[in-house]
């Protein structure tokens, strides 16, 4: 999301001074470091009063700064029909992503679960990208099984994938990162055969469309 600033004049300029904000604040998360406005302008090489024409505060740095998630799909090209075997794809390519950018990952669900519900809305992790990515694995179910189902199905998946169960894992849990996207990659296929052999419990809320949006 650009700022007021950003849409006015000298546009190609102003991009690569916001580029070069984000690349500074993304190698400072990576490398253990919650980064203000001060400490990215500083990396950058680039005056305050410049950064907060583009950051006006610490937190949409790091939202902008987070990791790149809106891949529509992590099928690859030629995606299998089996449904474990596109979820399996779909799970290694999400894991992969997670411990390429975990530094990121935890900073982005440290200030979703600070946020209000106004600016939780506004972050990455809270945008469902992974549900959307799980149901595509799993559109061959389709006709096999409820649309509730499946939806339940989704979202068991992903409450036992992505950083909230690899930060618990690894923290409390106490597993290397191998162990624990071993795990993760587990729980995910058990939980798509019970699906395919016993009756999933009912939810109290469901989702129009078929579409949930990432609680």
């Amino acid at each position: 999301m650009s700022s007021p600033y950003e849409a006015t004049g000298r546009s190609e300029q102003k991009r690569r001074t916001r580029d070069a904000l984000v690349a500074a604040a993304r190698d400072l998360v990576a490398s253990g470091i919650t980064p203000t406005v001060e400490q990215a302008a500083a990396a950058a090489v680039i005056s305050r009063p410049t950064a907060y024409r583009y950051f006006p505060n610490q937190r949409t740095l790091l939202v902008a700064a987070h990791p790149e998630t809106a891949a529509e799909t992590l099928l690859p090209a030629d995606a299998p029909e089996e449904p474990a075997a596109r979820l399996a794809a779909v799970i290694t390519a999400f894991t992969d992503m997670l411990i390429a950018t975990e530094s990121q990952q935890r900073t982005m669900l440290r200030l979703s679960l600070e946020a209000d519900p106004a600016e939780r809305a506004a972050l990455y992790l809270r945008q469902g990208r992974a549900i959307g990515w799980i149901e595509e694995a799993l559109s061959p179910l389709r006709g096999k099984l409820p649309e509730q189902a499946i939806h339940n199905l989704v979202l068991a998946i992903r409450s036992a994938v992505g950083i909230e169960a690899l930060s618990w894992l690894t923290d409390v849990g106490k597993l290397t990162r191998d162990e624990a996207v071993n795990l993760m990659s587990w729980t995910a296929q058990a939980l798509l055969h019970s699906a395919l052999n016993w009756t999933m419990p009912e939810t109290t809320r469901s989702v129009p469309g078929g579409n949930p949006q990432e609680p």
